[in-house]
């Protein structure tokens, strides 16, 4: 269904994107204008368990239609984006998550529970996905749903997403676009008798194993502290010290350059495997390690182009680019899939004359 038009008297889409302490919520016109222009964050009550955290959310919705001063009959969908791991209908996975920790979560159907709770259909994609279909409907504009794209967003972990003419690609169980556990190969990445980094999830060399805070923590700031002998993180706690590498390479620091250098080099690693399997026409990387000085995005975000291997032909076609508005990108991420399933309702009958 076109955009603007009334869907049983709806004329917008509330997202509401739940993280570990907040909910930032936005509204979305069914003409595609944005009725928030900044954070709207509530507290995501997530650490007391499912129940508190689901009215949270709904807290969350009333809040930001308040806001606006929209109604809730004007409302046609909601999407939700929460951290993964999930399946793509919104159950949390059987093993939990950092966020989700509590035995109460685990394959709680958070989505379902949402619907419920505010008698409205809830789309739901994870954070990564989120974030990803925002850079490409900004990124692509009016020619969104003609692109293609490939996303990589570094936190605490490694998320990310895969969309397709405008549309996440979810898989068969939901799992789809986990870029962070795609194993690379390591040639280019590590320095000579550099330990080969292991992940959470148990793998060995995979993206998040170099490309992520935790990864800093855990692999490579140990070993780039033996190269560098007395500086300054080394009197610092290790999660501490990780924190502030990234305010070390802004400034020119030479440990913390060859830590980012080797993240570009594994992003590039990753993309390039994206290029043969997907052979997308944009590739966006997100998160903190580009939420940073100008100068250091751009030296980063070219050190990760310089290190994707690209054909030719690909290369004329391929753009590189960051994720915008990286704290309101997945909750106008998931206010696009709602749009998007508003939008793909069947139309109402014509009304018959008098």
């Amino acid at each position: 269904m076109g955009g603007g038009t009334r869907v049983d008297g709806a004329t917008v889409v509330v997202g509401i994107d739940n993280g570990g302490t907040t909910n930032n919520a936005t509204v979305l016109t069914l003409d595609g204008r944005f009725l928030v222009d900044r954070l709207v964050e509530t507290p995501s009550r997530v650490q007391e368990g499912p129940e508190a955290a689901v009215a949270a959310m709904a807290d969350a919705f009333d809040g930001v239609l308040a806001r606006t001063g929209v109604s809730r009959d004007q409302v046609g969908a909601v999407g939700l984006d929460t951290p993964g791991p999930a399946s793509a209908s919104g159950v949390i996975s059987s093993k939990g998550s950092t966020n989700f920790s509590q035995p109460a979560w685990r394959g709680y159907d958070v989505r379902g529970a949402l619907e419920r709770r505010l008698g409205l259909p809830v789309i739901y994609h994870n954070d990564g996905n989120a974030a990803a279909l925002y850079a490409h409907h900004v990124h692509f504009g009016t020619d969104a749903m003609r692109r293609s794209s490939v996303s990589a967003i570094v936190g605490t972990g490694l998320g990310g997403g895969l969309v397709e003419h405008g549309r996440v690609i979810s898989g068969a169980a939901g799992m789809a676009g986990e870029l962070g556990h795609v194993q690379i190969p390591l040639t280019t990445v590590l320095a000579p008798g550099q330990p080969v980094p292991t992940c959470a999830c148990g793998f060995a060399g995979d993206v998040e194993s170099v490309v992520s805070l935790t990864a800093i923590e855990h692999n490579l700031l140990p070993y780039w502290l033996t190269r560098f002998p007395g500086h300054a993180l080394a009197g610092e706690s290790p999660q501490r010290a990780a924190k502030l590498v990234r305010g070390y390479g802004e400034r020119g620091d030479e440990l913390a350059r060859e830590i980012f250098a080797q993240q570009a080099r594994a992003l590039g690693a990753l993309f390039t495997i994206a290029a043969n399997f997907t052979d997308p026409h944009a590739y966006f990387v997100g998160g903190g390690v580009v939420e940073t000085d100008p100068a250091f995005r751009d030296w980063f975000l070219a050190a990760v182009r310089e290190h994707t291997l690209l054909r030719v032909e690909q290369a004329a076609l391929a753009t590189f680019a960051l994720v915008p508005d990286r704290d309101m990108a997945g909750a106008r991420g998931v206010a696009l899939a709602a749009l998007e399933a508003i939008r793909a309702l069947p139309s109402p009958p014509p009304l018959v004359g008098d």
